[in-house]
């Protein structure tokens, strides 16, 4: 499969960044702040009754959230570091919910200290915390849910409890003077299957309506996030996932439509980076041997941990175009055994492809720099230039 340009950048957005690119040494990303800005506008406008509250996850740097602060967007976040950050920004604690349903008593103490009153939860000793630390707040209850064999980054194993338990936990938080206000799920990261989202919303109407009869109305539905960014598996367009959403939220909540709240993360910012590597080798382990190996200078732990079993298949782009392409097997450069990223999902590349080429990886500008801040086998985090 030859990647092509076109395919996932205009003419002018690929001219800005790859002139950027030619001013840097690699590895680097490169994140383009426009391409994020139309994101943000274009989930606005296909979701205009919902809340965005970006999962700041996905990339936390300075330049993104200055951006997203002035367009509008909440903030979901999941450590006081991430509270610390947004809050210097000048972000007011209203705009901000504390998503993370594994938490330190301490640390919910402190985000109530500065403010915050809108917590996620899953469990009840959790719920327990909120009550005690965070008298009086909301509080919404992350459900389990189905889809993880259709999302590229499964996350409902984790989080999440089964719908009969969120309902103890809404009715017990209720006891314990919190203030329940609704049911979250998450269908997967990068989630192409829009169908997901149908059997978790039929689930959250089922908690509704039980716990009505309960004499406890619930009134927001934190969907989370899960729309993908565009990598090597083609997806819908976003008015595609939207139009089949909201009709999904109007067949099963018709009047009683509830408060919607989203955290985009991958699909606001994904697209907009590119990570730029070279060759340090191509190279074979026998004389006889079919498989070519192809080394870079970064890897798994230098930004590229997305590509652990092979989840996120990046778009691969190399300038030593040709019509003959070769499969190799992509690894990093550290000495660590697992720092390969691709060896039996095969990228075609040029087939005379030598050490000193450039490869640029495409829709890279989600969980790549934030994921590379160690400096394992002493290479440094990735460096990142905005444009």
């Amino acid at each position: 499969m030859k990647i092509e340009i076109a395919d996932y950048y205009s003419k002018a957005d690929w001219d800005l960044m790859y002139r950027e690119s030619k001013r840097h040494e690699t590895p680097f990303l490169i994140v383009n702040l426009g391409i994020i800005k139309r994101k943000y506008e274009e989930l606005k406008q296909h979701f205009p009754y919902a809340s965005i509250y970006y999962a700041m996850k996905a990339n936390p740097a300075i330049p993104v959230l200055e951006l997203l602060r002035d367009l509008g967007s909440n903030f979901d976040i999941a450590s006081r570091y991430e509270l610390d950050r947004i809050l210097s920004l000048g972000v007011s604690p209203d705009r901000i919910s504390y998503g993370n349903t594994i938490k330190k008593p301490a640390d919910i103490r402190y985000f109530y200290e500065k403010g915050v009153r809108l917590f996620a939860t899953d469990s009840e000793n959790d719920l327990r915390n909120i009550a005690k630390e965070a008298p009086g707040s909301k509080v919404f209850c992350r459900i389990l849910t189905e889809g993880s064999e259709t999302a590229d980054w499964p996350l409902s194993r984790k989080f999440g409890s089964h719908p009969d338990m969120a309902i103890d936990l809404v009715m017990l938080g209720k006891e314990l003077g919190l203030d329940p206000c609704g049911i979250s799920f998450h269908v997967g990261s990068q989630q192409r299957d829009i169908g997901a989202w149908d059997s978790a919303i039929a689930k959250v109407r089922y908690i509704f309506d039980y716990l009505k009869g309960e004499g406890i109305k619930l009134n927001l539905i934190n969907m989370g996030g899960g729309f993908p960014a565009n990598y090597i598996s083609k997806t819908n367009e976003m008015e595609v996932y939207a139009d089949e959403i909201t009709r999904y939220l109007k067949e099963d909540f018709e009047e009683d439509f509830p408060q919607i709240i989203l955290e985009p993360g991958r699909s606001l910012v994904g697209e907009a980076g590119i990570l730029v590597t070279e060759v340090i080798l191509v190279s074979q382990k026998s004389s006889m041997g079919v498989d070519k190996w192809l080394y870079l200078d970064t890897g798994k732990f230098n930004g590229l941990i997305e590509t652990w079993d092979e989840s996120i298949r990046y778009p691969l782009y190399c300038e030593a175009r040709g019509e003959l392409s070769e499969e190799f097997i992509i690894a990093g450069p550290t000495c660590d055994s697992q720092d390969v990223m691709y060896e039996y999902f095969r990228n075609p590349l040029p087939a005379y492809i030598k050490p000193g080429d450039r490869i640029y990886w495409f829709s890279c500008g989600a969980y790549t720099s934030s994921y590379c801040s160690v400096e394992f086998n002493g290479f440094p985090p990735l460096p990142t230039y905005y444009v």
